[in-house]
Parts: C-alpha cells; structure tokens; sequence
C-alpha cells in the first residue's frame, strides 16, 4: 500500500485596507518553524498598499473585489492549492510552531476536518485583553457550541482539510452581505465532520473590536442574524441530535470500532 501523500498547507489571509497589520501578520509567517507551502493575500478592495506588502513577502495575491469577509474566505479557499487551508486575519500574529502544530495535527489524526484555537489579545490594556479572551471569546465558543450543537471555528484561527471545504462551499450564504465566515462555515459542516479545538494552537489578535461601541454591536448583530438564518434552515433540535452522531461516529471511527 503507497504511504499518504505529504500534507501541503495553504495558509489563506483576507485584507481590507490592512496594510500595517498585515505586515506584521506575514513577518510572523516568516518566522515559521515549518514553513507554509502556500502563502495566500486575498484583496478584498483596499485602497492601501494590501497587495504590495503581499508581493513583498512572497504571498500571492488573489482579487476579490466584493466587499465582505465571506466572499474574500471564498476567493482564498478556492484559490489555494494545499490539502490543508490555514485561515488567519491581516491581524493574527501566529505562534512560531502555528504552521507546524497544524500540519502535525492533520497528519495525526484522518478523522480530523477542521482544527481551530482561540487568541490572545493584543493593544489596549491588560483588563481588555482578559475581557477579550475569556468574555468575548470564551462567550463566542461556549454559545455557538450551544446553539449549533458543535464546537464552532474562530476565523483569525483555524483551518480546513480540502474536501471539508469543497463539501461545505455550495451551503455558504454567499448573496446576504452580513454574512461572517467562521460562523457561516461553522453552521454549514456537515455533522459528521470532525473538529477539535486546540489550546496549543496560538496566535497574538488585536484588540480593536474594542475600540468602538458601534463596531462591536456591528459584529455582535450579524452573529445573531446568521444564527437565525442558518438555524431557519435546520432547527436546534436537529442540530443537537445530528452532531452528537457525528461525534459518535468519529469515535468509533477512531478507535476501530
């Protein structure tokens, strides 16, 4: 029997006038213990220096001129070209090993389709940080878990094997512009994809979703919008019952059974 091929990893990174911060996001990348195989910027109509910074690093540019989080994810992931689809924002300061955790992870464990972390705020100061990490995060993934029955995906961390993605992209609620990538993804997975969350998976996040009360309010309105309209589609109940199969399955699937 031929041994898997090797996992090659793309690492997808949306911008919207971003250019600083992107900056220090890729000089992280850069800084790599295990190298991405594929560096991916994806321009979602800046009107900064988004691209060069990107050209500069080695990054491929990819132009996505609609507007939205959603469409600028779609434009990357389809883009790329790895069996493994690494998302981090313009941002996200990755961990030295992020790259290589990811890799070690997937390479690990077949059953595993989706892999993601949480963050480490940085600006402002230390009782933002903690508000941030532990309310606004920690409230993140402790209510999408209730709601939609699975651990949910945080979108300056994760990543995705190929396939998931190529499954799941047909259910995306590409035309309602308040759509947000991580939830919309989370909610489409099919059940018996299997996610984990890992605690060793670090990357540094600004802390500017606080810099504002409107902004903050932005995001929190469209996460209650797209709950209602992923859950309008396939209620509670049924979401409940069918990831708590795929959880199963997963488990009998690993251990042999």
């Amino acid at each position: 029997m031929s041994p898997d091929p090797p996992i090659v990893l793309s690492v997808i990174v949306p911008s919207y006038d971003d250019a600083v911060l992107l900056r220090g996001c890729l000089r992280a990348l850069a800084g790599q213990t295990r190298q991405p195989d594929e560096l991916i910027v994806v321009d979602n109509g800046s009107h900064d220096d988004t691209a060069a910074v990107a050209q500069e690093f080695g990054a491929t540019v990819v132009v996505e001129p609609q507007r939205g989080v959603l469409h600028a994810t779609t434009a990357g992931f389809d883009a790329a070209s790895g069996s493994i689809l690494g998302r981090l924002d313009a941002d996200s300061r990755p961990a030295p090993d992020w790259a290589a955790r990811v890799v070690r992870r997937f390479d690990a464990d077949p059953t595993l389709g989706g892999l993601t972390g949480t963050g480490e705020f940085y600006g402002r100061g230390p009782v933002w940080r903690f508000i941030g990490r532990y309310v606004y995060l920690g409230g993140y993934f402790l209510t999408m878990r209730l709601v939609l029955g699975r651990l949910p995906l945080f979108g300056s961390n994760f990543a995705l094997r190929r396939e998931v993605w190529q499954e799941l992209r047909p259910r995306l609620h590409l035309d309602d512009p308040r759509a947000h990538d991580d939830l919309d993804i989370t909610a489409v997975l099919s059940p018996e994809t299997g996610v984990d969350f890992d605690h060793g998976l670090r990357v540094r996040v600004s802390a500017r979703p606080f810099d504002d009360f409107a902004g903050f309010r932005r995001r929190a309105t469209w996460a209650f919008h797209m709950l209602a309209v992923n859950l309008r589609e396939i209620g509670w109940g049924h979401r409940i019952i069918t990831c708590a199969r795929g959880r199963r399955m997963r488990r009998r699937s690993r251990s042999g059974g």
